[in-house]
Formats: structure tokens, C-alpha cells, sequence
């Protein structure tokens, strides 16, 4: 496993006179259905917990290991935001603004106001406060990393719900993602009201059952 992400970049910041740094990063950018959720996490970089040394990336630990940090996180972070798009203003406006506008709302509903940003991979335009884009900053970045668990958690948490809405795509196992399953389900079903009408999977499927109805439908 890789080395867990550490807080360089946080101490090298209060050393610079920064008191409050926010690591942002998304979840639910690349898939087919459901929103992008940003999460925006202010550690206390001041101590150590023990419970640092446990996280990593997101996508690198089990979703059972998720849920446990996610709380911790939760209970122990100095503040803790998270933004939510919908499909439709995704397909309004695309992935990118639709990401950025979830990491805006993120900050936003931080209860402390960041004085810098720590932000995995992109820039915030348009943004009055002091930012960095780090790459591959949810593996070297504490903050990041912490962020990139709660954006996971909490939209795994609304495509389970959303499997509830809208049974039969297998919103609950794959969160929404492009996998072999959830392809032939929409080509089956169709597109259900959250997924992405923009994207071209969810399009194809679409226009393949306008051009070929299926029996009973004409």
C-alpha cells in the first residue's frame, strides 16, 4: 500500500500565516448517474491523532473503513462541508462547473470560513480565497484525503437511496458507475429521472429506445 498522505502541505501553509485550510476534493465526477458531491474537511493540524495514520484516498480502502473514518471525521474535524449537483444542472451546464459548483457550496457551507484552499486537481474560478490544485492530491494530502471520504460516503450513501427510488439499474452496488451491469440495464429500462442525459452511454441508450421501442411500447 502506498505511504498515507500527510499534512506538508497544511504545516507549510500556517507557517505562511495560514490558520484555517480546507482540503476539497469530489466524488461521482466520471459516473453515469446520480450527483457530484464535494466534500471540504479543515483538519486540526495542531495535533496527531492516531487516527490519521488510517487514511487514504477513497477509492484505496473498503467501504466498511470509509464509514468508520467518515465519522471520525465527522466528529473530530475542525469543520466539515459538503456540495451536492443534481443530473440536470450537470446536463445544463457540464461536469467541470457542475464539480466546481459542488466544491463552491462545500466552502460555503464550511461553519469556519477556510483562509486557504487545498484542492484535488482543479482550480476554483471566480473564488476569493487563496488556492492551490494538487495532483494526485487525495494520495499526499491530508485534508484532501479526508475530503475525498466524505464526497465518497456521503453520495454512496445517496445512490443507495436512490437504488430504493429506482430499483432494477443497481444503484446500490455501483454507485451509478459505467459498469458491464448498469450498460445493460439502461439499455433495457432506459435512462431513470438521475442519470445524465449528457453523457454518452446514457444518451445512446436513450436514443436506441426512441429509434427501437421495445414490444409493447409501440
Amino acid at each position: 500500500m502506498s505511504l498515507p498522505p500527510n499534512l506538508n502541505q497544511e504545516n507549510e501553509l500556517k507557517l505562511q500565516g495560514y490558520e484555517l485550510i480546507a482540503g476539497l476534493d469530489e466524488a461521482g465526477r466520471g459516473a453515469l448517474a446520480g450527483p457530484v458531491v464535494a466534500g471540504a474537511v479543515i483538519l486540526p493540524c495542531s495535533s496527531y491523532p492516531s487516527w490519521f495514520k488510517l487514511v487514504r484516498d477513497s477509492k484505496e480502502i473498503s467501504p466498511k473503513k470509509r464509514e468508520f473514518i467518515f465519522h471520525l471525521i465527522q466528529r473530530e474535524a475542525l469543520a466539515v462541508g459538503i456540495g451536492v449537483v443534481p443530473p440536470r444542472v450537470i446536463d445544463a451546464i457540464n461536469i467541470l462547473k457542475a464539480t466546481q459548483m459542488a466544491m463552491k457550496q462545500a466552502v460555503e457551507k464550511l461553519p469556519k470560513q477556510p483562509h486557504f484552499l487545498l484542492i484535488d486537481r482543479l482550480a476554483l474560478p471566480r473564488c476569493h480565497i487563496a488556492q492551490k490544485g494538487i495532483t494526485k492530491g487525495d494520495k499526499l494530502c491530508l485534508s484532501i484525503a479526508c475530503a475525498s471520504i466524505v464526497a465518497k460516503v456521503t453520495r454512496d450513501h445517496i445512490m443507495e437511496e436512490m437504488d430504493k427510488i429506482y430499483p432494477g439499474y443497481g444503484f446500490a452496488k455501483h454507485k451509478g458507475y459505467g459498469t458491464q451491469q448498469h450498460i445493460s440495464s439502461l439499455w433495457q429500462l432506459g435512462p431513470s429521472p438521475v442519470h445524465r442525459l449528457s453523457f454518452a452511454p446514457v444518451r445512446d441508450a436513450s436514443q436506441q429506445r426512441i429509434s427501437s421501442p421495445l414490444k409493447g411500447e409501440e
